[in-house]
This record gives structure tokens, sequence and C-alpha cells, in this order.
């Protein structure tokens, strides 16, 4: 089966590739990817390198038994493992690599969102091969499961790329666990991400590495709703990039959306993290699924959590607390529990003033799947 062409990629490779016995770097897995990337640069396309394993690399520095690990020891392992990283990357290459450490809070606040788009369009510009990794280091929340093949998603929707290949240490997605079941088949095509789909994804067979398959799943999901086709792939097997260099699929490819949401949409619904919620009656929550429009103080009926003005807040119906939709709000949670449920004419009265009409606008309010 060809797949579908590309001219920018981002290549998520993990911990079990980069660091696969626990002893440190080893090329064994990332000389045939270092050959795609050389391959694909020679072709004309653009790639972005998200790359895990700078805990395991880093870790046979440290004579620890305990687990787990605690967490203050991981982020001092990525300290030292992240040049150990980038030292076997650079080596593979005869081009300039350049380090793009970065946290999913660099992401989710706008300004530094535009800022790490322009940095890495600015070395692809230049024929610098990006080599992206999460701060691990100094990172102030614990290491998450599979926080890389989300950011790898994030990365490729921040730089509009047209592709995301996540190299992992499996096939694909099969539609029942190979590890329990020889007759398991391996799924080629997934052409929409559904509770199905999340139903075949297991845990994580890997010594070494975070994520399950779950957090491929998830990551797919934030590509594809921006457009962009989403491989899962054996980075283990030298033939998976022979395969596409022939511009066949190797493993499981996970199609685009052919409506993909807005750069500002994708970014409000998987980027930001909700500081809250507010809980609106059911005329509301008719009004938005219908109508789309805005959210105003008469719609909430109740206000959960502690969040500022410009936060991210969730959308629940009071009803049966369904997650209508995602939306920065223009209040504080302190300044919505004076006025909710109200309209501007009775705030006015009361209060004295005319308030903004919309506590979310439609242009901040993004509407979620049943799903979701």
């Amino acid at each position: 089966m060809k797949i579908p062409s590309w001219r920018r990629a981002v290549i998520k490779v993990g911990s079990a590739l980069i660091a696969p016995d626990g002893n440190g770097c080893s090329s064994k897995y990332l000389l045939a990817i270092a050959r795609f990337i050389i391959e694909a640069r020679e072709r004309g396309q653009e790639v972005v390198l998200v790359s895990s394993g700078s805990v395991a690399a880093g870790r046979h520095h440290f004579n620890i038994d305990q687990k787990p690990i605690p967490v203050i020891v991981k982020k001092a392992m990525a300290a030292v493992g992240q040049n150990h990283v980038m030292e076997s990357w650079s080596r593979l290459f005869d081009f300039p690599c350049a380090q793009v450490l970065m946290t999913h809070d660099d992401l989710r606040e706008r300004e530094r969102y535009v800022s790490v788009r322009n940095t890495i369009n600015t070395l692809l510009e230049h024929g610098i091969l990006p080599i992206a990794n999460e701060n691990d280091a100094l990172g102030t929340d614990d290491l998450k499961v599979g926080d890389n093949d989300n950011l790898a998603a994030m990365v490729a929707t921040v730089v509009d790329a047209d592709a995301y290949f996540i190299c992992s240490d499996i096939n694909g997605v099969y539609d029942k666990d190979p590890n329990k079941h020889k007759d398991a088949t391996l799924i080629p095509v997934i052409e929409e991400i559904d509770e199905s789909i999340y139903a075949l994804a297991g845990g994580s067979a890997s010594a070494v590495g975070t994520g399950g398959m779950r957090t491929k799943i998830e990551a797919a999901e934030k590509a594809t709703t921006h457009g962009i086709d989403t491989y899962i792939v054996n980075g283990r097997k030298g033939s998976t990039f022979e395969t596409l260099l022939r511009n066949e699929n190797p493993g499981t490819l996970l199609k685009a959306k052919e409506n993909p949401l807005s750069n500002k949409k994708h970014w409000l619904r998987h980027t930001l993290v909700a500081q809250g919620e507010l809980l609106i009656n059911s005329a509301a929550v008719e009004n938005l699924r219908v109508e789309g429009g805005c959210l105003l103080s008469s719609d909430i009926v109740d206000i959960q959590g502690n969040f500022d003005r410009g936060d991210a807040v969730l959308v629940r119906s009071a009803e049966s607390t369904d997650t209508i939709a995602k939306g920065i709000c223009r209040y504080s949670a302190h300044e919505l529990m004076h006025i909710k449920g109200q309209t501007d004419s009775e705030i006015a009265e009361q209060y004295g003033y005319s308030p903004i009409s919309e506590v979310i606008h439609r242009d901040d309010l993004m509407l979620m799947e049943k799903h979701s």
C-alpha cells in the first residue's frame, strides 16, 4: 500500500530505541533511522526529530536500586543523559543538529507556542535538524507516562507537519494483544480514532520506555485532528525505513481528518490544560451544540475549581455532566460566582456596571466529541 506523500515530518524515537539495554545510548537501532532522515532530506523533505531517552541514557551513571526511582533522581539522570542523546544523534549526521528542549508549558502559553514554532521553522530554513525533547531535568511535574508521544504530536502541529512517525518497539496497532494472542493481526490503516481503537490499546511491554499503546493513540488523535497522517512503526527493524523510503506502509497508518481543526482550535483543545469547570443549563448546551454560539453568564449554573481570567475551562452539562466544550474564560472563578445565572441587565442593576457579554467567546470555544 502506497502512503501519502509528505513534505515535512516529525519523527518520534522512544527510549527503548535510544538506550535498549539500560546501559546508556546505543546506535544499534539509530543507524537505520538516521539513514532514513538523511535520505528524506536529500529528497527535499524536512524532518524534525523528537527523541526520548534522556533518563534511560543517564541511568547507568547512578548507583540506585530504589524502586520506583525518586523523581529528583530521574531529573538528575535526564540532565546527564541529554548530553549523551545529542552526542549519539550528532555523530550519525554530517549536517548540524540543534537541541530544542521544552515543556508542555512552552506550548500551552500562546506567545511561547509561537516562539517555539518560529525557532524550529528558522532551523529548518537553514538546513539544521531540530532535535526536540521535553526538559525533564527542570520540569516541575512528575515525568508522565508517554509524555514524549504527546509532546511530539504537539510539535507536529506547531510546525504544520503533514506526517508524524512514532518509532517504537512494536509493529503497530493490532486487533488484539499480540503478546497474548498468536493470531493477532496488524491493522494497516485506521480511518478514524474512536472508542473501539482505544479499546485495543494495551500497556507498554518495554522495560525502559514509559509510553504504552494508549498514549500513542492519544498522540495520533492530536495529530490526525490537525490533518497530519500518523504512523506507528517498529523502529527496531531496519526494513521499516526501507519500506517507508519506497513510500509503502510498514506499520499502522492513522489517517488525517479531511477537515482538520484550525491551529488555534487544535491548540485550545489538545494543548491547554483546563483549570476549572463551568456547569451550564440545558438550553445553553443546545445552543452551543447546534448554533455554535458564545457562552453567557446567564447560561452558568455552577462553577468548579479556582481559575483566573484567561485560563482554559471545561464546559459541562449541569444535568448529565457530559463535557460539551473547552474554552478560554474571560472571568475568574471568583467573579463568576457573583454573576452566574444572571443576564447583563440584572448584573448592571445589581452591581452598577455593564459586564462583557460573553463569558467565553465562540472564537475561544472548542466543542468536544462525546467520547472525549
